[in-house]
């Protein structure tokens, strides 16, 4: 939400404050300012120099002499002499030959520095005086273009009548705009009226001005039933209020410079008069409204006076909306009807049938209060986002309806010359009872831990529109005003009390006790010791949505295949988006996601994630703890991409394949005291690879899956064409295995005599998993074996079809003696007569 300094200032004296130090105060009080726009003033983008670029006024146009399209303008600029200067400006080229005009206008001089009126985007250039077809011009009068008030090039400038003339153009349309991050469902601060409020209450000043006035200015006065329109609210349940205002012979043309520039700076188009000003209202009181063009609004019946109803929608019923859509509505959307049927989604947007034309005389003005879940859910469902829908969706006062109805109308008889018909109809089925707590100042010291003075905490609330009553002691008698829906207990007072004096007013305070002791958490420390191991081996952690799309799931599983997740998935009744519609029940879409998105920019990927998968239990089980919901921790992991970047030399360009994942995995295991318990078991999973794929079981419990990703669901993740190799394993299971290894753990002494290293090759066929291959030759060597690791695989002809060649590099080592080379020989042909045996397997000679 954007606010700019100048229309803050309407409701509340600042602009004595310094702008940073009124940000500040702000955010500390909870309304964070994320940024500040310069315009104008020093420290903008386009800074105007307040010597060079001025207000004036045009007093005369004349014809060019030797250019059709151009024309002459005389210049009072405030000095001694009157300037000419040569513009295409079509509002003042239809008016060559007036004089005495005294039109306001902006002004720059040579050298100003000012953006192309017709350049692309905002290109910044010096004003040089250069002779146009034969006349000198050494300044110019400007748009809003090329003074960066507007991205596109239109008519100069006009200013208000009043403006004096030479002064710095900073003077009058300089501003500064700040940007708000209002977080939490908080309506009265979306709007500049409620941050008024929050200055006020800050700086300890007045508020110049209340949006009441303009009720009272009016006359105005409510009825249920107008003469002019005939009201029905058939579901009160959607509508907590519904006001219209009338307003006959209004003038459609554009809105005023000064209204423009408000909205701009805040973010808005101008579109036309009537459009600007409920924008505008809305804006600076936080209540939307709409505009409906009266004479299109059909009565019920035949003869009858035009009608609105406020009800649900029936099912498939259509409207086109203000944007040119055709929205079809389900049975619970909220519809603003006449006696023909849909004219507008209520607090979301208008029909483009009853929309406001150039041909408009009267207005039926729209001021209401609808329930904020179901535009919330309207909006998320039909993917239709408004203004009107973002404030409602954070809760709106009902009573500001009628006050900026009453606004609203005022400034369109002001503005578009239009009459405001002083009785207007309000339906008000869903008025909340006042709120009123019992408030003991003692407890913001309870609360709080400092004294906070009386007569401070009485201001405080009383600026921000509580009314107080009750002994200067206490206890006071608190009411609470409509706008503050979300204060409802005495903490809340004291919560308000303790911002607006300010947070960071607290002096600091050494705790007086010793602090508690703490707790392990062996859960959270074993999990950060998974961590701390994959980032040593050169891996990212990355934390990807707990909400996904349900067809990430479906993208996992190729035509034709077969899983079934380990229970029913668990989905949101409102989600914000359908691609968060759902808990996740594996960590892989994440992963995968994450992998695309970041391979668009880089090469190499090599990542994993420590999260929670969640999904219904099949029969919970209450005495263990169990709830319906399972949460357990998984662990993914994922790499691809070549084995070394290109700055490596010489660079192994080779993609990373399924063995540089399962030594990734190894060293993980051998941290975890696991690596001699793993049983490595050749499974298939619709996500991987036929034949590049393998199970993993400890201790009986399966752990999870490894291997390289099938191709098609590399295509459905639209991933490039090179392999992809992931994991995804129960972390909760692998974990509990390494906390009873670690508690069975046995630590030896260590042998004093050196080891010997040598390398075998052996042949088996091609089924034999390698790591039996391992088991056996550690087996079979034990205890002299004391490692056998894999370092090549060979298949080629020489070996013959059917067969692969398994080199090992092994370890020998005795606690008790230092190993000969005949006790080397004995060890190495016992190790070939066990692979021989048991594998069927054969030295490999060369």
């Amino acid at each position: 939400m954007k606010i700019p300094l100048s229309w803050l200032n309407d409701y509340v004296e600042v602009q004595d404050v310094p702008v940073a130090e009124l940000a500040e105060r702000l955010t500390l009080a909870g309304m964070e300012v994320e940024a500040i726009e310069t315009i104008g003033y020093p420290g903008a983008e386009l800074p105007w120099d307040p010597q060079l670029i001025t207000t004036a006024e045009v007093l005369a146009v004349r014809p060019h002499p030797d250019a059709d399209r151009l024309v002459l303008v005389e210049v009072n600029y405030g000095g001694p002499e009157h300037e000419i200067a040569v513009t295409g400006a079509p509002s003042l080229y239809a008016r060559q030959g007036e004089s005495d005009l005294h039109l306001k206008v902006a002004f720059a001089w040579e050298g100003a520095m000012l953006y192309d009126g017709h350049a692309e985007g905002f290109v910044q250039r010096k004003l040089k005086a250069t002779k146009v077809r034969g006349v000198l011009s050494r300044a110019m009068v400007c748009s809003q273009k090329e003074l960066g008030l507007a991205d596109v090039h239109g008519d100069i400038i006009y200013l208000p009548d009043d403006t004096p003339v030479g002064v710095p153009l900073t003077q009058v349309l300089g501003d500064y705009v700040l940007d708000f991050e209002i977080k939490g469902p908080f309506g009265h601060l979306q709007c500049v009226y409620g941050i008024a409020r929050e200055v006020a209450a800050l700086l300890g000043r007045p508020l110049k001005r209340t949006p009441l006035e303009a009720v009272a200015r009016l006359g105005m006065r409510t009825v249920e039933q107008p003469d002019f329109v005939d009201l029905a609210i058939p579901d009160p349940d959607l509508c907590l209020r519904y006001t219209a205002t009338l307003i006959r012979g209004v003038q459609i043309g554009p809105s005023p410079l000064w209204m423009q520039l408000r909205l701009q700076r805040a973010g808005m188009r101008p579109i036309n008069v009537i459009v600007d000003i409920t924008n505008y209202v809305m804006l600076e009181l936080g209540q939307p409204l709409h505009a409906f063009d009266y004479a299109q609004i059909r009565p019920r019946s035949a003869g009858g006076k035009p009608a609105i109803s406020v009800r649900r929608a029936a099912p498939g019923e259509q409207m086109r909306t203000l944007d040119g859509e055709l929205r079809t509505f389900d049975g619970e959307m909220c519809l603003i009807t006449d006696g023909g049927g849909p004219i507008g989604i209520g607090g979301v947007m208008g029909g483009l049938e009853s929309e406001v034309q150039e041909t408009t005389e009267d207005i039926l003005l729209e001021a209401a209060n609808f329930a904020f879940l179901n535009i919330r859910r309207t909006a998320q469902l039909l993917k239709l986002s408004s203004e009107a829908g973002s404030r409602f969706g954070k809760r709106v006062d009902p009573e500001l309806a009628l006050v900026a109805g009453a606004r609203a109308a005022e400034l369109m008889a002001d503005l578009a010359g239009g009459t405001v018909v002083p009785v207007a109809g309000d339906l008000y089925p869903g008025k909340p009872a006042p709120v009123a707590l019992t408030y003991v100042p003692a407890l913001a010291e309870r609360i709080l831990g400092v004294t906070l003075p009386l007569e401070e905490q009485r201001r405080i609330l009383t600026a921000l529109e509580f009314q107080v009553t009750g002994a200067e002691e206490g206890p006071w008698e608190v009411s609470v005003p409509s706008y503050r829906l979300d204060v409802r207990r005495p903490v809340d007072l004291v919560e308000e009390v303790a911002r607006i004096y300010g947070y960071d007013r607290f002096p600091p305070t050494l705790i007086e006790e010793a602090l508690p002791p703490l707790r392990r958490n062996v859960s959270l420390e074993e999990e950060e010791r998974v961590r701390d191991i994959l980032v040593g081996l050169g891996l990212d952690e990355i934390i990807s949505y707990s909400l996904i799309d349900p067809d990430d799931e479906g993208r996992l599983i190729p035509s034709g295949a077969r899983f079934a997740f380990p229970g029913e998935a668990v989905r949101l009744h409102n989600p914000l988006a359908p691609e968060r519609s759902q808990m996740r029940r594996t960590l892989l879409p994440g992963a995968l996601r994450t992998a695309r998105n970041n391979l668009r920019f880089v090469e190499r990927i090599a990542i994993f994630e420590v999260g929670r998968v969640h999904y219904r239990r099949a029969v919970p089980n209450p005495a263990a703890g169990q709830t319906g919901i399972a949460e357990p921790r998984h662990l993914s992991l994922l790499l691809t991409g070549p084995r070394q970047g290109q700055w490596f030399e010489p660079t192994d360009r080779s993609p990373l394949d399924y063995f540089d994942l399962k030594g990734l995995v190894e060293v993980l295991l051998e941290r975890l005291t696991l690596a001699d318990k793993a049983q490595w078991e050749r499974r298939a999973h619709p996500a991987f690879h036929p034949g590049r794929c393998a199970r993993v079981v400890i201790a009986e419990r399966e752990i999870g899956y490894l291997g390289e990703l099938h191709p098609l669901v590399r295509e459905a993740f639209d991933l490039p064409e090179q392999p992809v190799v992931l994991l995804e394993w129960d972390l909760e299971a692998l974990l509990d295995v390494a906390r009873d290894a670690e508690a069975g753990k046995h630590v030896g002494a260590l042998s004093p005599y050196p080891p010997v290293h040598e390398d075998l090759a052996l042949i088996v066929d091609e089924a034999t998993p390698a790591l039996e291959v391992q088991r056996t030759l550690i087996q079979a060597g034990n205890p002299l074996v004391t490692r056998a690791l894999l370092f090549d695989i060979y298949r080629g002809p020489q070996i013959g079809a059917g067969k692969k060649s398994l080199a090992f590099a092994l370890t020998y080592q005795s606690p008790g003696k230092a190993l000969e080379e005949k006790d080397i020989e004995k060890l190495r042909g016992r190790l070939i007569k066990v692979v021989e045996k048991q594998l069927g397997a054969k030295v490999r000679s060369a």
